[in-house]
Formats: C-alpha cells, structure tokens, sequence
C-alpha cells in the first residue's frame, strides 16, 4: 500500500475545499461562487441556483441571474433572501440583479477573521489525515527503518500542505483587504 500518496489525495481533496469556501467569501467584486449554496424550490424539489439560472457579472459590483424559466423569478428572489447574504435582490420581470455595496473596513476585517476560520479548519483536516496515516503505517507489518522514513515522508508532506493553506489565507486576506 502506498500511504504516501493516499496521504496526498486526500490533503489535496482539502485543499480543494479549502478553495471551494474561500471562494465563497466576497472581496468587493461580484462572482457567481457566492451563490453556490443557495438552493431554489423549483418543480417540487430543491435545485442549486445554477441549475435553474445563468448568472452572470456585467460589473464589478453586479450580478444578474436570469432563470432559465421566467416563473422561478420569485422563487429564487425568496431563496436569496432566506440565504441571508446581506444582498437585496431587485426583480425587473427578466432577470434578477444583486447590487454588492461597497465592502465597509469592519465587514473586511470580518471576513478576514472567516477566512482565517476556514484555513484553521483545513489544517484540522490536513493533521487528521496525517493521524489516519500515521495510525495505519503503525499498524503495518513494516521494518522499524521503513517506518520511520515514511512517517517523515508524510509529515513532510503536511508541512507543505499547511504551507500552502497559509498562502492561500494571506492571499485571500490580501485581496479583503484591498480597497
């Protein structure tokens, strides 16, 4: 069994999610990834907002959201507002709009703090992936040598994801904090 890279899959599929929620973080610039969560009574059953519309950016600030079936309109105007986004939805019959207002330093710092959540919450992740593999290397019939050369392989390993998750924040952080 190879724990190395099986350790690596699954440290890069927390990244992945690490990627996935920082994105979902607003820097002051519209992007559909921001609507990612929000799920729309559509025919009888909850669909993600991006199978029932097209969303788009036509400015920085703007999103439009322009179902593919003019009667969800209202259903969707109602499922941004459950999402408490902080967004008012303005309906114009065609298609939705989400003005974003500009981002206040205390929302910036706000959201830099979310972020910082979130990269603590991937290195949770990534330390319970070295545990597992660790616990799974011990119990191993492995020679003591072997053994050892791969638990510093996967801690290795860690220290370069973790660097990674810490690039990301300050990045993140950067881009908040940016007027």
């Amino acid at each position: 069994m190879d724990y190395t890279n099986e350790a690596e899959l699954k440290m890069m599929d927390a990244i992945e999610v690490l990627d996935r929620r920082l994105s979902q973080i607003r820097a002051g610039r519209a992007n559909p990834n921001m609507l990612n969560n929000i799920m729309v009574d559509a025919y009888g059953s909850n669909l993600n907002i991006k199978d029932v519309a097209n969303i788009t950016v036509p400015e920085a600030r703007e999103l439009f959201i322009r179902p593919f079936d003019k009667t969800l309109l209202k259903n969707i105007e109602k499922s941004i507002m459950e999402a408490n986004l902080g967004l008012t939805p303005t309906n114009n019959g065609e298609v939705i709009i989400l003005t974003l207002p500009e981002l206040t330093e205390d929302k910036r710092r706000e959201y830099v703090k979310e972020a910082k959540k979130i990269g603590e919450e991937a290195k949770i992740a990534l330390r319970n992936v070295r545990q597992n593999v660790n616990n799974e290397i011990k119990k191993g019939e492995l020679r003591e040598d072997e053994e050892k050369a791969l638990l510093e392989d996967i801690q290795e390993l860690i220290n370069k994801f973790n660097k990674t998750v810490d690039e990301k924040i300050k990045e993140k952080e950067n881009e908040l904090l940016k007027v």
